[in-house]
């Protein structure tokens, strides 16, 4: 999704732990949702903004759900990164 080793590294130690709970957990990424909802005002403004956020949902069964589309993000200039999740709970 663009995020370099050490940014996912991070993503991965903080949400996991949180996921391995869980026999299942079903993952969804908000995008527009959420970069509409939670605006940010950086200055100076960034050539590039990536923000990430996970939202996932503990399960006790399996359930099939679509593949999400990941889209791809390119560096430029200052780039600006968040990522973050949250849980819903049933």
């Amino acid at each position: 999704m663009g995020l370099n080793q050490k940014e996912l590294e991070d993503f991965i130690e903080f949400l996991v732990p949180f996921m391995k709970k869980n026999p299942y957990n079903k993952i969804s990424f908000q995008t527009a949702d959420y970069t509409e909802n939670a605006k940010l005002i950086v200055n100076p403004e960034p050539d590039s903004v990536l923000r990430i956020f996970m939202v996932f949902q503990p399960l006790d069964k399996f359930i099939q759900i679509k593949e999400p589309i990941l889209n791809k993000f390119e560096r430029t200039g200052f780039t600006l990164i968040e990522w973050g999740g949250s849980i819903v709970k049933p």
